[in-house]
């Protein structure tokens, strides 16, 4: 019987490298192994990698891994830690999503990085001082574990989502105004729009469980009127102090929680004369807090848990 003769990849006939084998196999790069950490707040997940002491050189394709839920470690974002480069500041981090893309601000996620600088003991002190892409930010880690972050002021100008409003009409709600976007099919919905640091628009809806956020969540984040995309906001207002929530977040699809949509909702819902300048807010994840005092250039401040869920190490 004739033996089966091995395929493989052809021989060698020029110059290039030659294997052990005297086969042409590529030279590939060595794998890079990442020790990483992975966290929860209120079921928004992300995957926290320390870069204070070397810089970390992952590309897109590697924060795609990461993040893939099958493939990698699988989680909404992922943060990087990082030595400051501002002054006053003890940390800087950044925030990716699980696509590879470099988003502004996550609530849920700065809650993890200061339980996570603190409890690895990356700082001695309760209340941390730290930079992002494009805001400076202070947590404070409370007795009773969960984390309290100062978001800084809301932004309501266009041009800071932004948002073309360009021909449409508004309509004026307490001391705020919705905004009417039509989705192409004769189905609108009305928008109020403002800035967390990242780019959010919320609607109010009468059940949210039973609204069809996964057909009308990607059409608002997709539309023509916000050029950087948007995350879609859906609040039905239970009382004054507790709204119900759910966020299609821009890249990641629905999220369990979302901790700058939840201030924008509470912050729109003061505005707009249906809250109070304290709210609980309920999320598939969770529960969430956010307190606002309605001035101009007042801090949001957001409360809730953070945890950590395993710690691990992959090669990418």
């Amino acid at each position: 019987m004739r033996s089966a003769r091995r395929r493989g990849p052809p021989r060698n006939t020029g110059d290039a490298d030659i294997g052990p084998r005297g086969d042409n196999w590529p030279m590939l790069p060595t794998p890079t192994r990442v020790r990483f950490t992975k966290m929860q707040g209120a079921g928004n997940d992300f995957v926290v990698l320390d870069a204070t002491r070397e810089p970390l050189a992952l590309g897109a394709e590697e924060m795609r891994r990461l993040g893939d839920r099958r493939f990698g470690v699988g989680a909404d974002q992922i943060l990087i830690v990082e030595r400051p480069t501002a002054p006053g500041m003890d940390f800087a981090y950044r925030i990716f999503n699980n696509t590879g893309d470099e988003v502004e601000h996550c609530g849920n996620g700065a809650r993890c990085f200061a339980r996570y600088v603190r409890d690895r003991g990356l700082i001695g002190r309760d209340t941390i001082r730290v930079q992002t892409v494009n805001n400076e930010l202070e947590l404070h880690i409370q007795a009773d574990g969960r984390v309290r972050v100062d978001m800084n002021a809301p932004r309501f100008e266009h041009v800071d989502l932004p948002f073309d409003s360009m021909g449409l009409v508004p309509t004026r709600v307490g001391d705020f105004e919705t905004w009417p976007l039509g989705l192409g099919d004769d189905r609108r919905v009305d928008v109020a729009v403002l800035s967390m640091g990242n780019p959010h628009a919320v609607t109010r809806v009468a059940d949210v469980e039973h609204h069809p956020i996964a057909e009308i969540g990607p059409r608002v984040e997709l539309h023509p009127r916000f050029p950087r995309r948007v995350n879609a906001g859906f609040m039905q207002v239970l009382s004054r102090t507790q709204i119900r929530l759910r966020v299609h977040e821009r890249d990641a699809g629905e999220t369990l929680a979302c901790g700058t949509g939840a201030c924008a909702a509470v912050v729109a819902g003061i505005r707009l004369g249906w809250l109070a300048n304290q709210v609980d807010v309920d999320m598939h994840g969770g529960k969430l807090t956010v307190e606002w005092a309605g001035g101009p250039g007042d801090s949001v401040f957001l409360t809730g848990p953070a945890t950590t869920v395993f710690e691990g190490e992959i090669e990418l």
